[in-house]
């Protein structure tokens, strides 16, 4: 049916366009000049409980493999009969594939996918599935690098082109438009985006996960997981229970995130997908406090694709942890070079401070408002990060405003811990234990395991005389994560030690 559609598609496209029409609309898309403006099947469903018994069949027949916390093994690729005699696609095929499930491709695959892309709309300007690949290429590209200025407005032109090139039931431009919202974090228009795809293409899974991100982002946890029943529900596969892996954290079920993020990578179709997931594994044992475990996975993770930067800024946060400073300086400073997003500046900023080193830390929290400000070019909205950043770091009363003005927007957990910590460092510590409250509520929040969420809360608590549920919620930070910052984690040890409360030993287990 697919292929009929597109052939339609093609066919509507009209005899004899004028070359320089078509040079042109392929221009407006890339933002190229029109003489240099140059399909994948998604993934096959699967059975879940097939792609369990191959996690367990793979992971007990093979060495060399890493650990996940809890002790879910995740062998990888070469090392057994999953890395042995697969076909390997074309890159631009292979990239295809990845885009449409929403996965991580090499950037050298996703390079080649745009070139064919790019040809295939200049031969063929009314080619509506064509111009929504290229578009979440292009999206993917952006996300990768971080050249959100340039790549993100292209995916929207070219996003959009296909919109116009068949503006009824157009499912992958919606859905795409939907993915670059959430990628801008733009909530709000996610969901309508999310919605228009889903009304049009009920049954088309890759759909849901922007559905997730964007219910997530708006703190509605209730829906997410009922998204996710519904993605289930349609699909299974790597992409699937990558996404069931962040809702499972969110929700506290840690153990289940982790075995989803194992059954994810070991049915990874390319080093970068594997990569990708891997990532996701050390994010989740690094918010658990497991240092090496983490280390691992982000190195495993970089090994398999060395444009994962992610991992390499990984890598920074768990050498700092494990007091390996200067490993970890240089890991920061290789993501921020390859990949400079304000968040790794941010980090390596603090790092620097808790060194003792105020002058090299001033130069990355100048860095962060500058490449906030290349971000918000691309139509990011960066008012969350510089929130958080003035709380600590500038002017709270303009963190306070700027937070303010997000909630009422979007109103997600991450907002209310940044707006009570910003109420907090501004002085009004009654309304920020309202926000703290909310941000690690079970209600609201859903469970969300954070060290960050539950120190901000105990040290509100701690500046209203609370001394008694501050002295718990230290501790219970403390447990989650002892190394969660090393600018803070300090700092709440130190402030449980004066509520006269011998701080737990870093690394206790949970």
């Amino acid at each position: 049916m697919e292929n009929e559609e597109r052939a339609a598609e093609e066919r509507t496209a009209p005899d004899g366009t004028p070359a320089e029409v078509v040079a042109e609309a392929v221009a407006a898309a890339a933002g190229e000049p029109a003489a240099e403006a140059a399909e994948a099947a998604g993934e096959v469903p699967g059975d879940v409980s097939r792609a369990r018994r191959r996690r367990r069949l793979v992971v007990g027949s093979l060495v060399g493999c890493l650990v996940l916390g809890g002790g879910v093994l995740v062998c990888l690729p070469g090392e057994g009969p999953a890395g042995r005699g697969a076909p390997v696609a074309a890159p631009g095929a292979q990239a295809g594939s990845a885009v449409r499930a929403g996965v991580a491709a090499a950037l050298s695959d996703l390079a080649a996918l745009v070139e064919e892309r790019e040809q295939a709309v200049r031969e063929r300007p009314q080619d509506a599935r064509s111009w929504a690949v290229l578009g979440t290429a292009y999206l993917e590209q952006g996300r990768r690098t971080a050249d959100v200025a340039v790549l993100y407005p292209k995916a929207e032109r070219a996003l959009r082109a296909s919109l116009k090139a068949r503006p009824r039931g157009n499912a992958d431009a919606l859905g795409g438009l939907a993915a670059l919202a959430d990628a801008r974090r733009d909530f709000p228009a996610a969901l309508r985006w999310g919605e228009a795809a889903r009304k049009a293409a009920p049954k088309r899974w890759t759909t849901y996960p922007q559905l997730i991100e964007a219910y997530t982002g708006m703190g509605d946890y209730k829906k997410a997981l009922k998204a996710l029943d519904a993605l289930t529900a349609l699909h299974s596969g790597p992409a699937v229970r990558g996404r069931a892996a962040g809702v499972y954290w969110d929700r506290g079920r840690r153990e289940d995130a982790q075995a989803a993020l194992a059954d994810a990578a070991v049915g990874a179709d390319s080093p970068a997908e594997q990569a990708a997931w891997l990532e996701r594994a050390g994010q989740l044992a690094f918010e658990r406090g497991e240092r090496e475990d983490a280390l691992r996975h982000f190195q495993e993770a970089v090994r398999l694709d060395p444009d994962q930067r992610a991992a390499q800024a990984g890598q920074g946060r768990a050498l700092a942890a494990l007091g390996r400073t200067t490993e970890a300086l240089s890991a920061y400073r290789v993501a921020l070079e390859r990949q400079p997003l304000p968040q790794y500046a941010l980090e390596l900023g603090e790092l620097y401070e808790s060194l003792g080193l105020a002058q090299a830390a001033r130069v990355q929290y100048d860095r962060l408002r500058t490449l906030v400000r290349q971000e918000s070019a691309g139509g990011v909205d960066g008012e969350l990060t510089l929130g958080r950043f003035e709380a600590d770091h500038g002017d709270p009363a303009s963190a306070v405003r700027r937070l303010r003005a997000e909630w009422r927007r979007q109103p997600g957990v991450a907002v209310a811990d940044a707006l009570g910590w910003a109420l907090h460092r501004a002085g009004d510590d009654e309304e920020a234990l309202r926000f703290a409250s909310i941000a690690t509520d079970r209600v609201h929040a859903g469970a969300v395991y954070s060290a960050p969420y539950v120190h901000h809360l105990a040290v509100i608590e701690r500046a209203l005389g609370k001394d008694g549920p501050a002295r718990r919620h230290l501790q219970e930070a403390l447990r989650i994560n002892p190394y969660f910052s090393p600018l803070f984690g300090p700092a709440a040890r130190a402030a449980l030690a004066d509520l006269g409360e011998e701080p737990p030993p870093a690394g206790l287990p949970d």
